[in-house]
């Protein structure tokens, strides 16, 4: 079961829906090759045959995410806990540096100002639920932390 927000299953499904369309244009690059003859020494049909298969395997891949997906409503959470798609400022307790967290369903900004993470890791179940004023323990590769939950934004 995948948990996520509203905006990640309309990105999942916009994203499904592009790969679909593609579908009409590898079956074409497809007749295109095998009208160049021998298929055995066709590196255009083997390429687009690759691509097909690549771009198949997206399709189921996002499909069972769907499938089996759980759309969170925000809306409807107690003020100050952490929940999907929120940002969460946490206090490393022995550093006393400060980051921000984004709890996602679907990990997909590499370039914004916070660290994203799923449910599923490490740091997500600590903080799936856990209350502004709480510190939550995190077993991280590097050992155990422990955090304090500064503010949900």
């Amino acid at each position: 079961m995948d948990y996520m927000t509203a905006d990640d299953k309309a990105r999942l499904e916009t994203q499904l829906d592009e790969l679909r369309r593609l579908r009409t244009v590898l079956s074409d690059r497809i007749g295109r090759a095998r009208e160049h003859g021998d298929l055995k020494e066709n590196a255009e049909y083997h390429c687009a045959k690759e691509d097909q298969g690549h771009n198949e395997r997206k399709i189921r891949d996002i499909e069972k995410k769907l499938s089996g997906a759980v759309v969170i409503d925000d809306t409807e959470l107690p003020e100050g806990m952490v929940f999907i798609g929120a940002t969460v400022r946490l206090r490393d307790t022995d550093s006393g540096n400060e980051d921000l967290y984004r709890l996602v369903g679907e990990l997909s900004d590499t370039d914004a100002d916070y660290v994203e993470v799923t449910p599923n890791s490490p740091m997500g179940m600590s903080l799936m639920k856990a209350r502004v004023g709480e510190t939550v323990m995190v077993d991280l590769p590097r050992g155990r932390r422990s955090f304090e939950i500064v503010e949900v934004i």
